[in-house]
């Protein structure tokens, strides 16, 4: 628009510029030929010169506008690449309103110590035992200081073990015996290889039953592995045997849980221990005792028949280990 608008403006300029040159140039022509005007009119000629500049500067300031015009009218480029046309977004969907989930129903957390042991007396006092006497050489130091040697011809035997030992009444399942019993509760065979020259070797008995193991894969004294607990086996009868003490070598008692450490699944852990024991008991002539296959119930443990936890015999528990036991020493004593 504005170019057409400057170019139009230019010609009518241009047109009528030629116009009255024309006609000054017509009206010179006319007084020239006047008579007595020989010379040139020296005004004209200024005149023509001034009308031929204003008509050149006002084609000069035609065509710059006529420029400007185009210019304004070139779209201007950019360096940026266009945006990219988006899609529409389709409306949102109402969500329908959620139920409120029930809170989920759990059972209370066990109360727990820093050792990771249940938080109560018992617990307790075990724990603060491992920092001062971690093998329990205290327990028995008093008894086996009243302990007189063994009579000639005495066949003493010495009982080692953990919690299943020290409930063991002996004097009621071997009445006259003389056995003596050396269990110490949740006991770890790490502990019984500390005390086992007090306990046991100073005691100077003809047999020593070994029932342990049980303690190991609870983690009583933290966790452990099968072959450190077979080394610690390995080690006490090693021990035994250095001092002239027959071996009798006890299969560990089933257990499906712990009660006092659930979820560990000791079933099939018991079952390779014992393996090993009765191998190893084998190859070094020691005598074994399976309790294990006279007591497992069918999921592994031991039934309710025999234990009330699970782990620790009754008094019916007992009754199916005392003739297999007595039958055990009788052999190594032979």
């Amino acid at each position: 628009m504005a170019e057409s608008i400057g170019l139009r403006l230019t010609s009518d300029w241009l047109v009528s510029g030629a116009i009255a040159y024309n006609q000054e140039r017509d009206a010179g022509s006319s007084i020239s030929k006047l008579p007595g005007r020989s010379e040139i009119d020296w005004s004209t000629l200024v005149s023509r010169l001034k009308f031929c500049k204003a008509t050149f500067f006002a084609a000069l300031v035609a065509g710059a506008f006529a420029f400007a015009s185009l210019k304004a009218q070139t779209p201007a480029t950019s360096t940026q690449a266009p945006a990219p046309v988006s899609e529409p977004t389709p409306a949102a969907q109402p969500t329908p309103a959620t139920q409120p989930t029930p809170a989920a129903q759990t059972s209370p957390a066990i109360q727990t110590s820093p050792s990771g042991h249940p938080n109560n007396a018992y617990w307790n006092d075990h724990d603060k035992q491992l920092l001062v006497d971690f093998g329990g050489l205290e327990r028995f130091k008093e008894a086996n200081a009243m302990l007189t040697a063994p009579a000639p011809g005495e066949d003493r035997v010495v009982f080692m073990g953990d919690s299943i030992t020290a409930g063991w009444k002996l004097d009621q399942s071997f009445p006259g015996k003389p056995y003596i019993n050396r269990g110490i509760g949740g006991q770890t065979t790490p502990q019984m290889v500390v005390r086992f020259r007090q306990d046991v070797i100073d005691l100077k008995p003809k047999v020593v039953v070994i029932l342990a193991g049980i303690n190991d894969i609870a983690g009583n004294t933290g966790p452990m592995t099968l072959e450190q607990t077979e080394g610690n086996i390995a080690s006490m009868a090693e021990l035994a045997s250095a001092n002239g003490i027959r071996v009798v070598l006890c299969s560990v008692l089933p257990a499906y849980d712990f009660p006092w450490s659930p979820g560990l699944t000791p079933a099939p852990k018991v079952v390779a221990v014992n393996a090993w024991i009765k191998q190893y008991a084998a190859e070094k002539h020691h005598i074994y005792v399976d309790y294990y296959s006279a007591m497992v119930d069918e999921r592994g443990g031991l039934p309710a028949t025999l234990s009330a936890d699970g782990v620790h015999p009754l008094p019916p528990g007992y009754a199916i280990m005392t003739p297999l036991a007595e039958a055990a020493i009788e052999k190594a004593l032979r």
